[in-house]
């Protein structure tokens, strides 16, 4: 018997739907296990961290944005791939917003999802491997790849994991011109979306890594081209 290819918990009150993506990442080699109420799960995930969620927004006891803002707050970084039937704006950049790594409306083609399953694991299997324990400084800045964390001079920085995804991919390009499309495909994993998410989430890290938000000297806005990362 092969090995499996990790542990994903399914937090799905739906069970047709969740039988029938256990039965699918069965197939596909992982293990699942199917949990039906919210804050069950958010004691699940923080007992024992899955190698990935799959997250119903609209679960009983506690919803999914709120386990998502619980686990990102403690710093918990485990990949979490967001499942709604909401398919508004908001939910969805709400989720992006608070640290989702994916987020799949439903109905949802199996095949889709498993392959975006696949994608987020090897993304960020492929992020920890590529920044390891490594340390990058600039200006007052340091960031430390290894523990997730920032700080200016001696003081600790609270980033989301969302900022702090998409600062350690600067860190790792620097003066390379990325456009948003670019940094949604490679920092949320996302073919398509809106380019408002990059843009806000780029004013958020300002906000804390910059001495002036106002007049960066870091996180640099290449006119017409997107961003540039300058050490």
């Amino acid at each position: 018997m092969s090995a499996s290819k990790g542990h994903i918990l399914i937090a799905e009150d739906d069970q047709a739907i969740a039988t029938g993506v256990a039965m699918n990442l069965r197939l596909e080699g992982y293990e699942s296990t199917i949990i039906p109420d919210g804050a069950a799960a958010a004691r699940a995930i923080a007992e024992a961290p899955p190698a990935l969620v799959l997250l119903d927004l609209a679960l009983p006891e506690k919803d999914g944005l709120e386990i998502l803002s619980e686990l990102r707050s403690a710093g918990d970084t485990t990949p979490v791939i967001v499942l709604s039937a909401r398919v508004g704006e908001y939910d969805k950049v709400a989720a992006l917003r608070l640290g989702a790594d994916d987020y799949v409306t439903k109905p949802f083609a199996l095949a889709e999802l498993m392959a975006r399953v696949d994608a987020v694991l090897r993304r960020t299997a492929g992020e920890a491997a590529q920044s390891g324990g490594r340390v990058y400084e600039f200006g007052d800045i340091r960031v430390d790849m290894g523990t997730r964390t920032v700080y200016r001079r001696d003081a600790q920085l609270k980033l989301t994991h969302r900022e702090f995804e998409l600062l350690s991919f600067f860190v790792r390009h620097p003066a390379r011109v990325f456009s948003r499309g670019e940094l949604l495909r490679e920092v949320w994993g996302l073919n398509t979306g809106s380019v408002r998410t990059v843009d806000n989430f780029v004013a958020q890290l300002r906000g804390k890594i910059e001495a002036d938000p106002e007049r960066p000297r870091h996180v640099i806005t290449v006119r017409g081209s997107g961003y540039r990362f300058d050490m």
